[in-house]
């Protein structure tokens, strides 16, 4: 069955923000940003929460096909990620765009708690339906959703690239 797709406009990412600040009941020593998808929202809730320090986390999960035809994934190879000393007994806010799968977020989340941080995660919109993990979700989430998300920012990539992407 495919999978219903969504554009979402500036105003309602706007509203999303809006509802997202006020769940937040403590302050925040520093923010991690996943880069491509949480860019935009972790600067939207740096400034509204006044966050200075702000740091990027860069994610890919490598993998082979095997002969069966199927795919092996690897663990995550981070790209780029914040130095221990940055993270260790902070506080921390790990923001992504959306919690499809839930890797990506999960693995920064794992490493900032590995560098002695506190990791709260935060995304714009969690897919549950979607989600590898059955227990495990967002502290912070906006929306539930099991559509594929597109956000303005990704637009001007072309429509038929941004509807061919694979969902995070």
């Amino acid at each position: 069955m495919p999978q219903r797709t969504e554009l979402i406009s500036w105003e309602e990412v706007s509203q999303l923000i809006e509802h997202l600040v006020p769940q937040f009941e403590i302050e925040f020593d520093a923010m991690v940003i996943i880069t491509r998808g949480g860019i935009v929202p972790g600067g939207m809730l740096c400034e509204a929460l006044n966050i200075l320090d702000v740091l990027t986390a860069a994610v890919a999960f490598p993998f082979e096909i095997q002969s069966t035809g199927s795919a092996l994934y690897a663990w995550p190879a981070f790209i780029q990620f914040p130095e221990d000393d940055q993270l260790r007994g902070r506080q921390v806010l790990v923001v992504d765009d959306v919690w499809g799968s839930g890797r990506t977020i999960t693995a920064v989340k794992n490493r900032v708690s590995a560098a002695g941080g506190f990791p709260h995660t935060c995304v714009l919109h969690f897919n549950p339906y979607r989600s590898l993990f059955t227990v495990a979700r967002p502290d912070y989430y906006a929306a539930v959703t099991d559509a594929h998300i597109i956000y303005p920012w990704e637009v001007d990539r072309g429509s038929e690239k941004v509807l061919l992407d694979s969902p995070h």
